[in-house]
């Protein structure tokens, strides 16, 4: 039944939901925004970010080293991926750099599959995040509040990164002009590999805080991965704040569809996605070309 506490209740659900969304989308926009490169992998990465924080907070106990793990681990995948195989990718057609992208989410998945089987992995939230909150107009899971706070906080030292240090400037430089950094004496392969190790990153990051939300799974990055190329549309590809803005769209759009029919949630969903595809083809906040 629909009633006004269920309809806030789902508005915080799609924020949050929204803001885990915008953090995975904006590794992934900032890894075709600098290197050109739609990582099909990206929503593995989310997965395995999960699973290293488990296989973390089975020995340590702690939820802190368990997202420590997650993200670190993930970037030193995505920094050996760029090295080993990526690399020989960015002068290719698209369609390779699709197709090996995909194969090694299929790699990962197959791979975490096989070492630790099919069935889910739960992580505990954090102690003082555990139970819930009375916010007076209604109570609220805390530790979703908490994940909200975090993932905040994680897209602000993104931004901060990208636009306020100089290894920020210099990804955004080679956006623009690669050829160009690349003759003042700045290593750009080095920066590349850096870009794709910190999208990897947040990715993982992403993966494991969610992991009290959700259980860590293989397939768990499948529909992530679905629901993340739809923000990076709607918001623009190779835009940070557009995904940031397509994020919070989409987590509103598949939570308050849900509490109606969540048979419809993906329906809307790319209903969204194609509306803004006719009225604005590069997203809401992209431009017409990388280039």
């Amino acid at each position: 039944m629909l009633s006004w506490g269920n309809f806030i209740s789902q508005c915080f659900n799609g924020l949050v939901l929204g803001a885990l969304l915008a953090l995975i989308s904006s590794g992934l926009t900032i890894i075709y925004g600098t290197l050109g490169v739609l990582n099909l992998a990206h929503g593995a990465m989310f997965m395995l970010g999960g699973y290293a924080g488990w296989v973390a907070y089975e020995y340590s106990g702690s939820f802190i080293v368990a997202v420590a793990a997650g993200a670190l681990f993930v970037m030193l995948v995505g920094v050996i991926t760029e090295r080993l195989i990526i690399q020989h990718f960015y002068a290719r057609p698209a369609e390779d750099q699709l197709l090996v992208t995909f194969g090694l989410g299929i790699v990962f998945v197959e791979a975490v599959r096989y070492f630790f089987g099919s069935l889910s992995k739960t992580v505990p939230p954090p102690e003082p995040l555990s139970g819930i909150t009375n916010l007076g107009f209604m109570v609220y899971p805390t530790y979703r509040l908490g994940l909200l706070a975090i993932v905040t906080v994680a897209l602000l030292v993104l931004y901060f990164v990208l636009y306020r240090t100089r290894i920020g400037m210099i990804v955004r430089a080679g956006i623009e002009d690669a050829v160009m950094v690349d003759s003042l004496g700045i290593n750009v392969q080095r920066v590349f590999m850096l870009v794709f190790g910190i999208g990897a990153m947040a990715a993982g990051f992403a993966g494991i805080v969610n992991a009290p939300v959700v259980s860590v799974a293989p397939d768990v990055g499948d529909a992530i991965l679905v629901q993340t190329f739809v923000v990076v549309v709607i918001g623009g590809v190779g835009s940070f704040a557009g995904a940031v803005l397509g994020g919070l769209i989409a987590g509103q759009i598949i939570s308050l569809t849900s509490m109606i029919d969540p048979a419809y949630s993906y329906v809307m969903l790319f209903v969204a996605m194609t509306l803004v595809l006719v009225l604005r083809p590069y997203g809401l906040l992209g431009t017409a070309s990388r280039e």
